[in-house]
């Protein structure tokens, strides 16, 4: 019996020690994926790498969102995988229990219409790359912000105070890309009315250049002077566009105001104060006028 139950602790510990080696080399495997697929998303981020620092291309975001969408699968399919290992190890047939995922995933695919909708909708988002990180969105009116991180199911923005927008891409109807390609800075001057328009015109265009030629990462084309755009009582308002960088139009445009302050004072050019005209009227005589005797 002592000679039995040796053996059977030894097949024991053999099985135990058969079963961590391969866990270990599962494990090994799911590593070796994760660190694959970081190998590949690196990669791709290096070859679309742009040469302007202060720029980013559309490939590097692409590069970004793709690389981040497929971190987050990887993740997902690694984990998953390593559970299964994990039980099939221990005995658990996991022939039914893939099935009954399938059969589970099904019910939940109608009882979660939304996040079915959410999924399909983030996976044509990225096929047909309408947008990516990075860029700066308006989100049917009612969210501003660029977008940190992307997933198939949600879209993350953050705004100009530093809020976290968490918005599912099945519930975004109306999407306005405001850094695709290019973007243009308007910016609306109003001068005096006793102001020459053509000298007006003429400083506007000096200003635009001196910034063209200073920052040309960012300014892609000289200020366009579109004209007046409208008058008014106390003066008249010239309108101007900037093509700049995308994300750059802000920037820009608060650039441009600041040298067109300094460019207008050094001019001569006068902006419009308000001006309030104020009738008093005097009161009416009540009394009766004496007449002559």
């Amino acid at each position: 019996m002592t000679e039995a139950t040796a053996m059977i602790q030894a097949i024991g510990a053999h099985g135990v020690w058969e079963r961590v080696q391969n866990l270990g080399l599962v494990f090994v495997i799911c590593l070796a994926l994760l660190w694959g697929v970081s190998l590949v998303v690196r990669a791709v981020r290096r070859v679309v790498a742009s040469d302007k620092a202060a720029v980013t291309s559309e490939a590097e975001r692409r590069a970004k969102t793709l690389g981040a969408v497929l971190n987050n699968a990887a993740r997902v399919l690694v984990v998953a995988f390593f559970l299964l290992m994990l039980l099939q190890e221990f005995g658990v047939n996991i022939g039914p229990l893939v099935a009954g995922a399938g059969v589970a995933g099904v019910a939940l695919g109608f009882g979660a219409q939304s996040l079915v909708k959410d999924v399909i909708s983030g996976f044509f988002l990225l096929l047909e790359n309408q947008f990516g990180v990075g860029d700066i969105l308006n989100v049917d009116d009612k969210h501003i912000g660029t977008v940190e991180r992307m997933t198939l199911r949600i879209t993350q923005l953050r705004d100009a105070e530093g809020r976290a927008h968490f918005i599912p891409n099945g519930s975004m109807v109306r999407v306005v890309v405001l850094s695709k390609d290019y973007a243009r800075a308007l910016v609306d001057v109003e001068v005096d009315l006793a102001t020459d328009p053509d000298r007006a015109f003429q400083v506007l265009r000096e200003v635009g250049q001196s910034l063209r030629v200073e920052q040309p990462a960012q300014v892609l084309e000289p200020l366009d002077v579109k004209g007046i755009e409208s008058l008014g009582p106390n003066g008249f308002v010239i309108r101007t566009l900037t093509k700049t960088a995308p994300g750059a139009q802000w920037e820009v445009a608060r650039e441009l105001r600041r040298r067109i302050l300094l460019a207008f004072r050094a001019a001569g050019i006068e902006i419009p104060h308000a001006q309030q005209v104020v009738h008093h009227r005097g009161e009416p005589q009540t009394g009766r006028q004496d007449s002559g005797a």
